[in-house]
């Protein structure tokens, strides 16, 4: 019981960490990136659907990302999500496709995406800490309700103190290398 714990609590904090790294490529660094638009939902026949579903990208060069809606009529719908995206690039279309350029980031743009991606990751850290906090309380009903003795109440506690550290400094280290990322000129 207990090994089933600290396993379901280490695959809930992979998942932090997979949702923090997609978290973070959707922050731009000056350089055209489909993930930019990983997460801008367009309102396609009354219905919420994500971008990707509606469109195929192709990045021709680095500042700019060509998107060609699958259905022409949807083109309006696509371009409008785009403009209210907090990505902060002007969309423009011919008709047929959507070109989007990725204007140069100012250094005070960069310090305020830093912002952003150190709120992203302090979240991502909450979400993990909560993660820790559930399993510790299934841990102390288990040696609560004799299902496991004290002495295997501790070890497991330190396992699960030692898989939380483990996934905070991943989330940590990421988050060091977007920031890199972000104001490297």
């Amino acid at each position: 019981m207990i090994e089933e714990t600290l396993l379901e609590a280490g695959e809930k904090m992979d998942k932090a960490v997979e949702v923090a790294k997609e978290d973070f490529a959707s922050v731009r660094t000056g350089r055209a990136n489909p993930a930019l638009y990983s997460k801008v939902i367009v309102e396609y026949y009354g219905t919420p659907t994500p971008l990707q579903q509606l469109a195929s990208f192709a990045v021709p060069d680095a500042r700019t990302i060509l998107i060609t809606p699958y259905d022409k009529t949807a083109l309006r719908d696509i371009e409008k999500a785009l403009s209210d995206s907090e990505v902060g690039a002007n969309p423009s279309n011919d008709g047929n496709v959507i070109r989007v350029v990725i204007p140069e980031l100012t250094q005070e743009r960069r310090k305020e995406y830093v912002k952003i991606v150190k709120g992203k990751g302090e979240d991502a850290k909450v979400s993990i800490r909560s993660i820790r906090r559930k399993a510790k309380d299934s841990l102390d009903k288990l040696v609560k309700d004799g299902e496991a003795g004290e002495d295997e109440g501790s070890r497991a506690e330190k396992e699960l103190d030692g898989i939380t550290k483990a996934h905070v400094d991943a989330i940590d280290e990421l988050l060091k290398r977007k920031e890199a990322e972000l104001l490297e000129v």
